[in-house]
């Protein structure tokens, strides 16, 4: 990556002169795609860093930005940074306390919030956050302050000479951003990244995953938010490389909209990854006679594929056939043009891996958190740096240790700053040598690939003594069709248990096929047929587990952990002790009765 690129807004000047296109950034408007052209991407976030010098913020000041992908996401991200003005990106799904809290805590002047609903959460906070000034919207919404207005006042009043000079007074390590992480437990901890921790990792990135090969003129698709550091890294490689960045509507639309933009690869999270080959394993359940024979013949070669041609020459030969008559199909139904998915954020199910790789699509898994800016470790395109089952290489300029307790510690240009106004969270986690400590718990295969095996404060231990460590027990039982999400219980008790939220879909077809009679889902989950068929379920899946691992009893949770009901993360990771809360009543009927 050009040596050049030390600050995020460098990247500018570098595609406005290497990769000067029609759609750098692109959104669905009024039902067509609205492109940014390069030259149009930058002039209006040259006149919005003039609408808000203007308005009177200041290097070193904070603002906020609230809001679903969209290209004004990233204009206002360029626009601060270029000024000095350190951007607090925000989840539009968190409450209205939270919005207080952290709105309050990194001092925040202005705010850009995409909807009348975050708006309205906006204004609810603002009365307790006495720096909060200014609230401008993305949405055009009558009789609030649209984000234009300052486009306006640039236009009108441009502070060209004064933006050059800010920009020649922002050094790399000067503070880009405030991430405050979201958490399975606990207050928001703002953590601080710099130009470099975030430009360094995505320099890493492209110089050691981001090598597609012959391919021109690259489009992605972009739905993971942008207020996580993941897919705003990425953002920053893909305009490097010159990539078009086209964001899809929302997440019920992806489908729709990779057979729209036929993007050549896109980021993931493997709970959506999920639900995709869970669909596609539906639709072949649809299929009859031959036609579902070549289905599942073709499914369990890719469950079966190796790296390296490893499976012979006779597999090789009839993967070429699946290829022609099944998986073109997946390909197709993913836009017809996607080579390539990064995967971050959880541990993704290496039959995901194998099965898509399979089909033609890479699936790239790599691993980092918000403090690491984000990646620490990732597979390569090229086979010799990729493994199943593993999150891949160290990638360049990053060290990795692994502690005496197993834990991971990273050390290099891409860790934060520290926790923002907390001294004492900072230390926790940064030991005096400089080294991270990640949480995670892993191993290194081959002295190369690093492998998780689970979160160190997620691990617990039986009455009995025993480790357990839940999620890689939970990736096992997701394999199931007819289990959604699982979470392993048991901490001081006797055995392990699991909250089981079913496929409802898969579980409905289930019951229609075998005379099963319901009214709604708690009638489902309680029927004596339906609880004998999770009690195969489960048993088939503890076959992988030594006896003290095996789930002995488990409840039906007669709903959905959803984001907005507070049992996952905006990134799709449980969040255990809410669960365990809302739920106690189960969790206690397993070791009672």
């Amino acid at each position: 990556m050009n040596e050049n690129i030390k600050r995020n807004f460098d990247l500018l000047d570098y595609i406005q002169k290497n990769h000067n296109c029609e759609d750098t950034v692109a959104c669905k408007r009024n039902g067509s795609w609205k492109k940014y052209s390069t030259d149009e991407y930058i002039g209006i976030i040259n006149h919005l860093s003039y609408g808000l010098l203007n308005s009177g913020i200041q290097k070193g000041d904070k603002i906020a930005i609230i809001s679903a992908n969209r290209p004004e996401w990233n204009i206002a991200d360029f626009a601060c940074s270029q000024i000095g003005v350190i951007t607090v990106p925000m989840y539009p799904t968190l409450s209205v306390n939270d919005y207080a809290f952290i709105l309050n805590d990194a001092e925040v002047k202005a705010v850009f919030a995409e909807t009348p609903e975050i708006l309205q959460k906006a204004k609810e906070a603002q009365s307790k956050v006495p720096s909060l000034l200014n609230i401008y919207t993305f949405d055009q919404i009558a009789g609030e302050n649209h984000w234009t207005t300052l486009e306006e006042s640039g236009k009108s009043n441009p502070q060209a000479e004064k933006v050059a000079e800010l920009r020649n007074s922002i050094s790399e390590k000067d503070l880009l951003t405030l991430i405050y992480t979201s958490g399975t437990t606990g207050t928001p901890k703002g953590v601080m990244l710099t130009h470099n921790n975030i430009i360094s990792n995505a320099k890493a990135a492209i110089h050691d995953v981001f090598k597609f090969g012959d391919l021109q003129n690259i489009k992605a698709l972009s739905f993971l938010p942008l207020c996580h550091i993941f897919e705003r890294t990425v953002s920053y490689a893909y305009h490097y490389i010159g990539a078009s960045i086209y964001y899809a509507e929302s997440m019920e639309t992806i489908g729709d909209n990779l057979k729209e933009v036929k993007p050549h690869v896109f980021s993931t999270v493997p709970r959506l990854l999920e639900k995709v080959f869970d669909k596609i394993v539906a639709k072949g359940n649809d299929l009859t006679g031959v036609k579902k024979k070549l289905f599942f013949w073709a499914l369990d070669l890719g469950l079966r594929f190796e790296l390296h041609g490893k499976n012979g020459p006779w597999y090789a030969f009839q993967l070429k056939l699946a290829n022609k008559l099944i998986f073109s199909k997946w390909r197709e139904a993913l836009g017809g043009n996607v080579r390539f998915i990064f995967s971050g954020a959880a541990a993704l199910q290496p039959r995901l891996a194998r099965a898509f790789t399979a089909g033609g699509i890479t699936i790239i898994e790599g691993y980092g958190l918000t403090e690491t800016s984000p990646v620490i470790s990732a597979n390569r395109i090229e086979e010799s740096g990729r493994m199943f089952g593993t999150v891949g290489p160290v990638i360049t300029g990053v060290q990795v240790k692994i502690a005496e307790d197993g834990e991971i510690l990273a050390k290099g240009p891409n860790i934060m700053q520290g926790y923002y106004k907390r001294p004492d969270l900072t230390a926790e986690v940064i030991d005096a040598d400089g080294w991270f400590h990640t949480g995670d718990i892993g191993t290194m295969i081959d002295n190369k690939f690093i492998k998780i095996t689970d979160r160190k404060k997620e691990v617990f231990k039986t009455s009995g003594g025993k480790y357990i460590a839940p999620q890689p027990m939970e990736n096992k039982f997701k394999e199931s069709i007819y289990i959604e999400q699982i979470m392993v219980v048991g901490e001081n008790q006797k055995f392990p248990g699991a909250l089981i939220v079913p496929s409802w879909d898969n579980l409905k077809k289930w019951a229609d096929e075998n005379g099963v009679q319901f009214s709604d889902y708690a009638s489902l989950a309680t029927h004596p047929k339906v609880l004998e068929l999770y009690n195969n379920e489960i048993a088939e899946g503890n076959k992988e587990f030594g006896n003290w691992e095996q789930i002995k009893k488990f409840e039906i949770v007669p709903g959905e952990w959803t984001i907005d009901g507070g049992e996952m993360t905006p990134t799709l990771k449980l969040k255990r002790k809410p669960i365990a809360e809302k739920y106690a009543s189960l969790i206690q009927k397993i070791y009672t009765e």
